[in-house]
């Protein structure tokens, strides 16, 4: 019935790489597919790299691509998608809180004709103070993004061959996968499963990086940060108007005293504070727009089993004829 590609961005994840393998090929003895398993190695400082090659001397199933530094997790799904060669591909991470038993549901939507099979976790076993803040964040989030964001669901999903032809076809330097997904809609199908603990290791996602992944969720696909300023600046000068109106009345009819210190002080923390957070929002845009226009690729490649060059292009199969004119450097 074909080749599925599982697709493994890996950083410093030596101890689950053998068991992330054993634990997709035991599923796959189930299934009539056959599977090839592509890890994309995110210049990790461990033995990361030297497992993957132990499993790719054995076996034909296993490929890897081995970044020249680390480009962050975007940049992998990237490199991941331009180089599988299965009909569909599925995206895991290394760590096993993707749960390899889940491959043949995710199939069998693929056989129903889902473009997107998606895998969505519950948080039980998270702490009660994630919960909240997670689910605070995509509330906030879905009001001002132009896709939907769903809690629980990452990048843990099966992709059709439309499905990545069209993902691969947003020629974008900043790359938000998770919104991605969404924007591009197609059939999908969500199935729900328990929240996993990472088998080995620990989470390379500090708390300045959720930070910045969430922060590139908000402003990835919409204008509408800007605008929050600009309306808030015209609301902050309408009150400021009619302030000044009435305490103009005020003196006329009253005689009383013009505000004094509290007032002036008070007014220029608050203004410079708005000022400084639109100023900051119009960077971060300005910002995107240079790295855009640099047209860098978005990850170079240090080493890999994959094919290069011309040979590399002759042989890619027609699910991935479309090309990301930025990615695929080789050093």
């Amino acid at each position: 019935m074909g080749t599925i590609s599982i697709i493994i961005p890996a950083y410093n994840e030596e101890d689950n790489i053998q068991l992330i393998y054993e634990s997709i090929k035991k599923e796959f003895t189930k299934l009539a597919y056959d599977f090839e398993i592509c890890f994309i190695n995110d210049a990790s400082t461990d033995h990361t790299l030297e497992k993957i090659k132990q499993l790719a001397a054995k076996t034909p199933k296993v490929k890897f691509v081995s970044f020249s530094r680390n480009f962050g997790k975007e940049a992998a799904l990237l490199a991941g998608l331009q180089h599988a060669h299965g009909r569909a591909v599925i995206i895991m991470d290394a760590d096993l809180q993707h749960p390899p038993f889940l491959i043949p549901e995710l199939l069998r939507g693929y056989e129903e004709g889902f473009d997107q099979v998606i895998a969505r976790r519950n948080r039980n076993g998270e702490r009660t103070m994630k919960k909240l803040l997670s689910s605070s964040y995509y509330r906030i989030v879905n009001k001002i993004v132009d896709v939907k964001l769903e809690d629980g669901v990452g990048d843990f999903r099966l992709l059709s061959e439309k499905a990545v032809r069209a993902v691969l076809s947003l020629n974008e330097g900043q790359r938000f996968s998770k919104g991605l997904f969404s924007w591009i809609g197609m059939s999908q199908k969500i199935i729900d499963y328990d929240n996993v603990l990472r088998e080995n290791g620990e989470t390379k996602w500090s708390f300045s990086k959720l930070l910045n992944y969430g922060f590139d969720g908000l402003i990835s696909f919409n204008n509408r940060p800007l605008r929050i300023c600009f309306y808030t600046g015209a609301m902050i000068l309408c009150l400021s108007i009619i302030y000044s109106a009435v305490t103009f009345m005020q003196i006329l009819n009253s005689g009383i005293d013009v505000p004094g210190y509290f007032t002036i002080v008070t007014a220029v923390l608050i203004l410079g504070g708005i000022q400084l957070v639109s100023l900051g929002i119009i960077g971060e845009y300005i910002g995107r727009i240079y790295y855009e226009t640099k047209k860098r690729p978005p990850y170079l490649i240090q080493e890999t089993n994959f094919m290069n060059g011309a040979q590399y292009e002759k042989n890619q199969p027609r699910i991935y004829q479309i090309r990301h004119n930025r990615g695929n450097q080789y050093l």
